[in-house]
């Protein structure tokens, strides 16, 4: 697997670092929260330290779970019962308490993975919505017959409100995952390119604005 480990205690770290690549996975680091919120796509599963430079680890997670379900195993030395429930409280797959020894944090690893598939991210190649289907391998969408000529961030977007058809995707889960920042002020850009979808989809209603949310993809059926 991907992991991500966040700690700002090197020797920490490279200890964890260690442990998970003798046990076949592969591992980044980031020191800083901030850091982590930038670099938890595609990975597949954080090992999260809360006590961090620049932001409480429960900020971290919390904000992560805005956009995120990627599965988190939070390593902290707070061993009182208050962390530990909000820990879990806001979205922890599990909550350890340092120090650990690496054999049971290996177990926990593979333990969680079990639990929610060993990725966050869906992998389908091809994606149906009633009329629209979407080739990722092609890089090619088609409505109802009708390819559909659409840019790079266009397609992007379609894509991840297609995964999610009639269910809401906020602006934040976008924002993540299309310019890689939830919590960047991209929004504007957002609008562009949605107005440019529209357009190019030209079927009224079929992407919904949830007002203060944000937006649903109703499955066209002709």
């Amino acid at each position: 697997m991907q992991l991500l480990i966040v700690e700002d205690d090197q020797s920490v770290a490279d200890a964890l670092i260690d442990a998970v690549s003798a046990a076949g996975h592969h591992a980044v680091l980031a020191s800083r929260g901030s850091d982590a919120l930038l670099r938890h796509h595609d990975v597949h599963l954080i090992l999260l330290d809360l006590g961090l430079p620049d932001m409480d680890g429960l900020e971290v997670l919390r904000k992560l779970r805005q956009v995120s379900d990627v599965p988190v195993i939070i390593l902290s030395a707070r061993d009182d019962e208050r962390s530990v429930v909000r820990g879990l409280r806001q979205g922890a797959d599990d909550y350890l308490v340092k120090p650990i020894g690496l054999a049971v944090l290996l177990a926990r690893i593979e333990a969680v993975a079990r639990r929610t598939g060993g990725k966050s991210a869906a992998t389908r190649n091809q994606i149906n919505a009633g009329t629209l289907s979407i080739d990722l391998g092609k890089h090619e969408a088609v409505l109802a017959g009708k390819p559909l000529g659409l840019t790079a961030k266009e397609f992007e977007l379609l894509t991840l409100l297609a995964r999610h058809a009639g269910s809401v995707v906020t602006r934040e889960q976008i924002l993540d995952r299309l310019w890689g920042d939830a919590f960047l002020a991209v929004s504007r850009s957002l609008d562009v390119h949605l107005t440019g979808l529209r357009a190019k989809l030209a079927t009224p209603g079929m992407i919904v604005n949830v007002r203060g949310v944000g937006y649903r993809l109703e499955a066209p059926s002709s």
